[in-house]
Order: structure tokens, then sequence, then C-alpha cells
């Protein structure tokens, strides 16, 4: 199943048609994958390899991003921890190369991955992050989720303690915020040069319950 916008399209991800177009956008940025559960890879055989396995795993979902007004793949991202009978989705193992970081493309791909969860009928939207991931911290309040505090000693990740900072979005929310997406995404939110007129973070504000702390 394809997810089309008008910034973003997300296909699914395939390691023979993907990998060695994701290798290249990740290449020199080591820094992308400090937070992730897998690399940074050596080759692109390597990270060709990696995907293969992990798309065929049960209960995992992933998607590859290509930004539309570049025409290229940017990074991936995935549905996990899927929960029909508890109607409860978890948006997750996101990984974007710089080019796709800040772009519109970026942001409607979230749109898009929420839009499709809240459509399908699914009534609780998660994300979950390294407490210590504060970039990722402030996506998940900017996209609109309101922060449910931190698991300490949630996980081991490549060796070190991880704590999971966790949020959400429930579905007597979601018209609210399908609203704040849609206004912020319109062409006449941009002026010419790129600049936004609103933030997305304050067309959201009004409809997390609860913000974050720490930022």
């Amino acid at each position: 199943m394809m997810l089309d916008g008008r910034y973003a399209m997300l296909e699914p991800l395939d390691a023979d048609t993907h990998a060695a177009l994701l290798f290249r956008a990740f290449d020199g940025h080591d820094w992308v994958w400090d937070y992730m559960p897998a690399g940074p890879f050596a080759s692109s055989a390597q990270f060709h390899r990696w995907m293969r396995d992990k798309v065929a795993e049960p209960g995992i979902v992933f998607y590859a991003i290509k930004d539309k007004v570049s025409g290229h793949f940017g990074g991936f991202a995935s549905f996990l921890r899927i929960q029909p009978q508890a109607g409860s989705i978890e948006m997750g193992y996101i990984a974007m190369a710089p080019q796709l970081q800040h772009t519109r493309a970026s942001t409607e791909a979230m749109y898009l991955m929420m839009k499709w969860a809240f459509q399908a009928g699914y009534r609780r939207f998660e994300w979950k992050c390294d407490a210590l991931n504060r970039p990722s911290r402030r996506a998940a309040q900017r996209l609109g989720l309101s922060y449910e505090g931190v698991f300490r000693q949630a996980a081991v990740v490549k060796g070190r303690n991880r704590d999971t900072a966790w949020f959400s979005a429930i579905d007597t929310e979601w018209p609210a915020l399908d609203e704040a997406f849609r206004l912020w995404l319109e062409p006449s939110n941009f002026a010419p040069d790129g600049q936004q007129h609103e933030a997305l973070s304050d067309l959201t504000r009004l409809v997390r319950a609860v913000d974050d702390p720490t930022l």
C-alpha cells in the first residue's frame, strides 16, 4: 500500500528497490544511527542485507520516504507494535537523512502515517524514543503527540541503557490534528523563500494534552 501526498510519497520498503538509494542518502552521516537499534553500516551490501532481513520480520511494516520535490528517497519509517484488538499502533524505527530532515516532505510523511492509522480505525497512535534523543522528543511534540512520561531502564541498546520517552495521540484528538496538518501543509503557509508563516508546533499546541517538560 502506497501513501501519497503533495510533498511526500511512501512506498513499502524493499531492499532491492531502496537499499542502495538510501545507503547513498545516509552515507557520511553516521550520527543518524546514534539512537537506532542498528547501524551505522560499513557498506551498501551490509545495509542491503540488514534491510532485507528487517522488512521480513513479522509484525512490522516499513515504508521508504520519497521527497517528491527533490525526487529522492531520503529515509524510512515503520508501523510496529500493531495491536488491532486494543486499537493501538506505533510509528517508529524512523531514520531520515539530512536532506530529508526539516522539509515539508518529512512532516507530511509522518502526517500520512498518522492519517492512515486513524482512518483505519486505530484509536491510539504511539511514538517512543530514547529519552536522550531530544530531536525526536521535539519532533513528537511538534506533531501534536502528548507526553506520557519516561520508562526508566526500558531496554539495552548497543550495549548501553535506554530510558524510553512515550508520546501518543488518540482518536478524539485526530480531527483537530488533521486540520492543523492540512493548514500547515498548504502552499499558502510558506513564503516564496520557503519560510513558514505558521509553525506546526503552534497549530498543534491546543490539541496536545500534556507537553514534554524537558523541551
